[in-house]
């Protein structure tokens, strides 16, 4: 199964479970955003921390 397959077979197990119907011509724009999503989590999970790293008690923007 290619990536745009799982992708695809992602994006509808989870409209049907959210119950959220997504029109035909929306799922290429879905798919893209779904896949930019994963590439950015990706890159978050492979930032190294260390063990003992504290979280922030406090965030600003």
């Amino acid at each position: 199964m290619s990536p745009s397959d799982l992708l695809d077979a992602y994006m509808d197990a989870a409209a049907t479970l959210l119950g959220l119907p997504i029109d035909a011509a929306w799922k290429p724009v879905v798919r893209a955003n779904l896949d930019v999503s994963l590439k950015m989590a990706h890159i978050v999970q492979e930032f190294p921390l260390p063990d003992e790293i504290e979280p922030a008690s406090i965030y600003e923007a």
